[in-house]
Formats: C-alpha cells, sequence, structure tokens
C-alpha cells in the first residue's frame, strides 16, 4: 500500500473537527442512576475547551506531564483531550495502582498535576503525596464528600475554566502540536525492577488509526458504529483502538460500568465493535458451555450438531467465501436455532468486528465466536509499538496467527526467531532512561519485541513464545508456557494457570480453578465442603481436574505434558499482584509467592 500522509496531523485536531461535523449526534454513552445517558460531541468538546481553560490558568506550559489516576469514564476522555488540546503529556495510572506503584510513576514521570476518579483513588495518592517531588495539584472527578485544601473537583475545574478570559489562547496552543511532540508516557508493568516509562508521540498515536481506521477496517467502523469500552484507558490497546480509533471514525461510544457488569452493559448496548483481551472471549464461551451443560439431552445433542456446523462454517468466514447449497441451509437452520440465540442473549447481535489483543488468543476460542460468524481478528503489538504490528484481516482470518504486518511497518526475525519491529508507531524512546531505549534497539533501528514467532507463507505471524519466559527443563528441552496455559484454560473448570518447570526434570502447573463451574460441579455430584481449600482437596475433584488436564494436553509432546498439578484456593488479579493489566500471568511473582506449593510437585524421590 501507499504511504499514508496524515492530513489531519494531531489528535487534537482530529478531536475538533469532528466536533465540528457531529455536533449534537452522540459521542459517548455512559450509565446514570442505572439508565445509558448520552453525550454529545459538542457538549464533550465544550467540556474539553473549559478543562483545557482550567490547566492553562494552573500555568501548565507545553510539555508538562500531567497524571491521570482513574477508571475508564467520559472525564478520562475530558481529562486526556484537554491535557494533549494545550500541548502536554498525560501519564496514566491504573486504578488497580496500589499508591506506592502511583507514587512511582508520578514521581518518576515528574507530573506537578495529579487526576484521579474518586475517594478511594485520592486517599491512596494523599498516602503518598509528600514523598512525590514537584506534586502539587490534585483535581477529583467525584464531588468529593467534604472540602481538602488543595483538591479541586472536576465541576469546579470546568466552572473556572469558563471564566478564562485569553480564549484564543488554546486555538494557538492546539495549533502549535506537532506530530513529533510526545502525547503521552505509558509506563510498563514491569515484573523486575521499576517499570519504564514509554514516550508515543501524537504521530505514533495517528499513524494507528489512520492505517487500521482508515484502511484496514474502513468498511467494518463507520460514524454509525458503537464501541463498549471496559479495557482500562490506561492501557494503550483501549487507548489506541477503543478511544481514539472511534474519534477518529465519528463512532459512538459507551462506558461499561465494570468488568463485573460487562454481560449487563453488551445487553444493553449491543456493540458493533469490541476490543477486547482474550480472557473476555474465554469467560462468554465457558459460560455458554456451562448453560449447554445444565441442558437437556435434546438441548446437547442440537448444540454439539450446531458445533459440527461452526466448524465447517470457519472457512466461509474467514476467508470470505459464500456458503452454497445444502451447507448454506444446514447453516442458515443452526442460525436460526443457536447461533442467533446465543448472539442475542449475550449481547453480540450487532457485531461487525471483534478485536483481540494484548495476550494469546487460543485457536478453540477463536473458532467458536468466527464459526457463527463474530469475526474475532487477533492482533499483536506492544505498548512500545502504539500498539498494533500485526493484524488478522476480516477476511484473511487465521486462528492461530496474529496475521499480517500492517502498512508502513517492517519485521524481521533473529536467527533465534525474535520478533524485530520498525515503523511509524514505535515509541521514541524510554522516558529518563536512553541506556534502556539503546539496549532495547538494533543498530539499524529496529525494535527488540521480546517475541519468539515464526512467519508462515502467506506472511502471518505466529507467537510461539517469548523469550524471557521459555522453559528450559532439565533435559535441555525449550517450552514456550503460554500455549500450554491457553490449552489448560479451554477448560470450563479451570480459570488460570502457571506452567511450572524451568530447570526441572518435567512440567507442573499451578491451576486457579473456575469456582462458580466447579462449585455447580461439587452440587451435582453430591460433594460437600465448607471452604475453597476444603473443595479442592477432595479427591473426586482432583480427579476431575486430572481427567481436564489430560484432554487438553493430547496434542502435545511427551516432553510438554503436564506430571503434576496444584488446585489454589484464591483467584488472580491485578490487584493481588498475579496478574498484569492485560491479565498476562506474571511468572516470577507467582512462582515467589507459591514457591511451596511449587516445591510440592517435586518430591525428591520423584524428582
Amino acid at each position: 500500500m501507499a504511504k499514508v500522509i496524515s492530513k489531519e496531523g494531531t489528535l487534537p485536531v482530529i478531536f475538533q473537527a469532528r466536533a465540528e461535523t457531529y455536533g449534537e449526534r452522540v459521542c459517548v454513552k455512559y450509565r446514570k442512576n442505572g439508565v445509558y445517558t448520552d453525550i454529545s460531541w459538542n457538549a464533550m468538546n465544550d467540556m474539553i475547551q473549559r478543562f483545557s481553560f482550567y490547566l492553562l490558568s494552573l500555568g501548565v506550559k507545553k510539555g508538562d506531564k500531567i497524571s491521570l489516576f482513574s477508571e475508564n469514564r467520559y472525564e478520562w476522555w475530558v481529562a486526556d483531550m484537554a491535557i494533549l488540546s494545550i500541548g502536554a503529556v498525560t501519564v496514566p495510572v491504573y486504578s488497580t495502582n496500589s499508591p506506592e506503584e502511583a507514587a512511582y510513576i508520578i514521581g518518576d514521570s515528574e507530573s506537578a498535576i495529579c487526576i484521579v476518579s474518586d475517594e478511594d483513588i485520592l486517599s491512596r495518592v494523599l498516602k503518598v503525596k509528600k514523598d512525590i517531588k514537584k506534586f502539587k495539584d490534585i483535581i477529583i472527578f467525584d464531588e468529593p464528600s467534604s472540602k481538602k485544601r488543595g483538591i479541586v473537583s472536576f465541576s469546579e475545574a470546568l466552572a473556572s475554566g469558563a471564566k478564562f478570559k485569553n480564549k484564543d489562547l488554546l486555538k494557538s496552543r492546539i495549533k502549535a502540536v506537532k506530530p513529533s511532540d510526545v502525547a503521552t508516557i505509558i509506563y510498563t508493568s514491569g515484573t523486575t525492577g521499576n517499570p519504564k516509562g514509554v514516550m508515543l508521540t501524537q504521530d505514533n498515536f495517528v499513524s494507528q488509526i489512520e492505517i487500521l481506521f482508515g484502511q484496514e477496517f474502513r468498511d467494518h467502523v463507520t460514524d454509525e458504529s458503537v464501541f463498549l469500552s471496559f479495557l482500562p484507558l490506561s492501557h494503550v490497546l483501549e487507548r489506541t483502538i477503543g478511544y481514539y480509533g472511534p474519534i477518529y471514525r465519528g463512532a459512538t461510544v459507551a462506558f461499561a460500568q465494570s468488568t463485573q457488569t460487562l454481560l449487563d452493559d453488551m445487553k444493553d448496548i449491543r456493540p458493533t465493535v469490541l476490543i477486547s483481551v482474550p480472557r473476555i472471549y474465554e469467560k462468554v464461551r465457558a459460560g455458554v458451555l456451562s448453560k449447554v451443560a445444565e441442558g437437556s439431552p435434546i438441548a446437547k445433542g442440537i448444540f454439539n450438531l450446531a458445533v459440527g456446523t461452526m466448524k465447517k462454517n470457519l472457512p466461509f468466514v474467514c476467508y470470505g467465501k459464500q456458503r452454497k447449497g445444502l451447507f448454506a441451509r444446514r447453516y442458515k437452520l443452526f442460525d436460526k436455532l443457536v447461533f442467533s440465540k446465543l448472539k442475542e442473549n449475550v449481547g453480540l447481535s450487532n457485531l461487525t468486528l471483534a478485536v483481540s489483543g494484548g495476550a494469546p488468543l487460543s485457536i478453540t476460542d477463536a473458532e467458536f465466536f468466527i464459526g457463527m460468524e463474530i469475526q474475532v481478528v487477533e492482533g499483536y503489538g506492544l505498548t512500545e509499538t502504539s500498539p498494533v504490528t500485526h493484524v488478522n484481516r476480516v477476511h484473511n482470518i487465521k486462528p492461530g496467527t496474529v496475521g499480517q504486518i500492517v502498512p508502513e511497518t517492517q519485521i524481521k526475525l533473529t536467527d533465534e526467531g525474535e520478533i524485530l519491529v520498525k515503523g511509524r508507531q514505535l515509541m521514541s524512546g524510554y522516558y529518563k532512561n536512553p541506556k534502556g531505549t539503546k539496549e532495547a534497539m538494533t543498530k539499524d533501528g529496529f525494535f527488540k519485541t521480546g517475541d519468539i514467532g515464526i512467519i508462515d507463507e502467506t506472511g502471518h505471524l505466529m507467537i510461539t513464545g517469548r523469550a524471557k519466559d521459555i522453559i528450559i527443563t532439565a533435559g535441555g528441552k525449550n517450552i514456550s508456557p503460554q500455549n500450554i496455559e491457553n490449552s489448560l484454560k479451554n477448560s470450563r473448570f479451570i480459570e488460570h494457570a502457571a506452567i511450572i518447570g524451568d530447570r526441572r526434570k518435567y512440567l507442573s502447573a499451578l491451576i486457579v480453578p473456575t469456582f462458580d463451574e466447579l462449585e455447580k460441579w461439587a452440587a451435582k455430584n453430591e460433594i460437600s465442603f465448607s471452604s475453597r481449600s476444603e473443595l479442592i482437596a477432595n479427591p473426586k475433584i482432583n480427579a476431575l481436574l486430572a481427567e481436564e488436564v489430560t484432554q487438553n494436553m493430547k496434542h502435545y509432546a511427551r516432553v510438554e505434558q503436564i506430571r503434576n498439578f496444584k488446585l489454589l484456593d484464591a483467584d488472580w488479579s491485578q490487584e493481588t499482584g498475579e496478574l498484569t493489566p492485560s491479565l498476562k500471568v506474571k511468572r516470577k511473582i507467582v512462582e515467589a509467592k507459591y514457591s511451596a506449593e511449587i516445591e510440592s510437585m517435586y518430591p525428591p524421590d520423584n524428582s
């Protein structure tokens, strides 16, 4: 494809152009008193301008850093776009971060202002405020329960901004923003040492939305599209694809209340575009299989026939082929009996595009949705690449791969298989860390992703592992744990898994069960228990999980088989430290936290 030349240049210019075009049409939706409420483009622009004026009144200069410590909500957009409009830099902080983690990000980025969402997050910031240099002002989205010195509410900031006299200053500040200017510093979730601040420019983001939404998915995302925002805006995937992308296309975004209410939000909004991580697709599929397991023999029989039809439908969906003859009639029948009802029940009946990123999506999960005409396109990228470097196209989907390279991007593999990338979306470097930046790059300007992959004959990239996660057994075999973990999670009884085996004679697994499913099975099989720990100690439960492990390991080589496992009674989450914001396992944390359980799987007489 020909090189894309940006006509609009920067994110603030793009937003202003769309606000002028779409005016009173719906820009975002949010729940107010339990009901979704609309905010127009004009209303959003008015808030952005008033918030910009308030920041200008505080003396914020071009290049100043402002931390944004909040969950997803429309005010996040207002604050971010106001920060960008005056040439400042947004530094996002995950709403789940601890006071100490937040203090590092606010302090290292040299943010003088921190914007928080509510009093819970405010309390975390106040706990460490005195330890952070240069940090002065706090703005809170919610109305605080009581007045606190040095803390301004969002409504007060807007009211103050409305009184700002030099209205022309904002226009000149927007005009002064250059494509090469840093727009954000995103701190990667480090598993060892302190996180690095990834500097992404205006053009890094603009290149992504122009290529993905202006070219690759132009026909599938329009100004009639409706997105549902639930991945953290602090994560680059949601930021680029679920926020800047819909702004570029003039689409509407609805904010989910939380991941806990996601199913209800999907049913209410019925999005046409879904940006997600694999765990959401896994949970939806597991929920469907759970309901089928509880159904009548006739219902199970119909579903099993439908699954066979789904598998035969894959080439038609993946490559945009038209169904014909007997199979077309067969699919139409099962669509009426099963597929349309499934999609209606989970709020996906209007979906035209589903994106999966952030972690590997299992082939089983991908094929489940693709088979019933939900075109899940898996992509690949990193925070340092804004994030997308590869993606499957709607009529060229290869499950098990992350697709082909996007325009204006180069890729090559080292002799060891490490993926190296270069392109317009590549970061300008790590903040205040020239050594780290230099180490991350090759001499000819390619970024070292740290991921291992192969490229097939059609140019589709398959990620086979993460270099730092590769397990080298005592016998010298190199094993990538992610694929095995994904296979284990195909079981409706397994929520999370971590493969163990580095420098050991065999592989084992730490397993967090899906307790809702496990408890249903226990009740059905008359197994009584008073706690989770008692449940996972039951021999019948362990036999059930052993069978699930065996079934999902059938296609792996002997050296890759799980020879022992340990069930855990505690959930894993970002808050408890085992998972990253994109729900990937933090291996070093898990191995340290469960060292006793790991050692119990390697008794001296069997090791």
